[in-house]
């Protein structure tokens, strides 16, 4: 989205949605509960991209473990396995994926050498919904002028995140964001301050100015995104921080409101509506008082694992349940565009993907997020994907004293 903390990282739709998908309340809380073995009934194993894109993810998984000790332990439901084990088990896949003809000959290696989990919902539904998310290419300045007025603003030094489990161990675990106000300690500045208030004005936070705030909601939604100069340069932003405010979702407002109806919904829908009813727009946007605070990143867009994210090959699963870079095979539908930029169709599809990033409201075992990329294909599916499919993990198969 894309740190740990990247509070709104995933696709628009979803974000924006917000609570239109009918959850269930027996969500999987243990990692221990989070997988379950398949014994029977494997997956085909096929695989719809190119090789060379799942190389490169998996080598970028490979960074990420090789930075850990040996002994660093990833839980796979009610088995355990050691950052050791688990490179050794991406390279042994990469080997199999290389030597492979066939997706027969594939399974047939994978079944011999390798386990496999199956993400467990809950009780009575073993789906998983699947959103996408995007890194947008924005137009902008790095100074303001009469076009680029609205400011993406780096993390002010007054921002406080302050990690309660210091003070009563009941609370260990959560953070809160804050400011001080003499000797109060308060909540930070919501995104109406900001906004309309310029609580930041004139402290030297500014990286660069858009032309539409609308594209600051989005650079915030999706945690990354290229700003493109006038000169033809570019650079490129990354989540920092959040201003610790609870996201509201502004689609399920814009529902409310009667501005959009809830089954045509989209990043696409929205821009559009915003477009037609400029009068609106602060209103709809300050519904939300969550903040997204950037900052330069050489490369990206970066995951939670500290590593470039690979469009189409990355997955953003919670990382409180799921083994961070671990290898994923996932089954889902996505969109084929039309010559005129829309969806003509949604065809099931199959890939291997890396787990590398996590989100804001990608919690529990229900919940998945793609990567697609920066091109307008990935803002397409990034902006409609909202479709229940299945994941896996898979990982070596070990010797007795690597299994818990």
């Amino acid at each position: 989205m894309f740190q740990t903390y990247r509070y709104l990282l995933v696709i628009v739709i979803f974000l924006i949605i917000g609570g239109c998908y009918p959850f269930v309340k027996k969500e999987v809380k243990e990692p221990s509960k989070a997988l379950k073995k398949v014994r029977y009934f494997w997956p085909e194993f096929q695989d719809d991209m190119d090789t060379d894109s799942l190389a490169l993810a998996i080598e970028r998984s490979l960074q990420y473990l090789n930075a850990l000790n040996d002994d660093t332990m990833f839980t796979y439901g009610s088995d355990a396995f050691s950052a050791e084990h688990i490179r050794k088990s991406l390279k042994t896949f990469s080997l199999i994926i290389k030597q492979s003809s066939d997706s027969k000959k594939l399974k047939r290696e994978l079944r011999k050498r390798f386990l496999l989990y199956k993400s467990a919902r809950f009780r009575g539904n073993k789906k998983v919904l699947f959103t996408g998310y995007f890194e947008p290419i924005l137009d902008g300045n790095l100074e303001p002028d009469s076009l680029y007025k609205h400011p993406i603003y780096r993390m002010p030094d007054d921002l406080l995140r302050i990690n309660l489990g210091l003070f009563r161990p009941q609370y260990s675990g959560e953070r809160i964001i804050a400011r001080t106000d003499g000797q109060r300690l308060i909540p930070y500045y919501t995104r109406r301050d900001i906004d309309e208030g310029r609580a930041l004005e004139g402290r030297d936070l500014e990286i660069a100015w858009l032309q539409d705030p609308l594209d600051i909601a989005i650079l915030q939604i999706q945690g990354s995104g290229t700003v493109k100069l006038p000169d033809g340069e570019t650079i490129r932003v990354g989540y920092h921080a959040s201003n610790g405010h609870p996201y509201k979702s502004i689609g399920r407002y814009m529902i409310d409101k009667g501005y959009i109806a809830a089954d045509s919904l989209s990043l696409q829908t929205i821009r559009s509506y915003l477009e037609d009813h400029p009068d609106i727009k602060e209103e709809i946007l300050n519904y939300n008082p969550s903040y997204v605070f950037f900052r330069l990143l050489d490369n990206g867009p970066i995951g939670n694992i500290g590593v470039p994210l690979t469009p189409g090959r990355s997955l953003a699963l919670d990382d409180r349940l799921f083994p961070k870079g671990a290898l994923v095979y996932i089954r889902c539908q996505k969109p084929i565009m039309g010559e005129d930029g829309t969806i003509a169709a949604w065809v099931p599809f199959s890939r291997f993907l890396l787990n590398q990033d996590t989100g804001g409201v990608i919690k529990g075992t229900g919940r998945a997020d793609i990567f697609w990329g920066s091109d307008p294909y990935a803002e397409l599916a990034a902006g409609h994907l909202k479709h229940e499919g299945e994941v896996y993990f898979l990982v070596k198969k070990p010797d007795s004293s690597n299994v818990r």
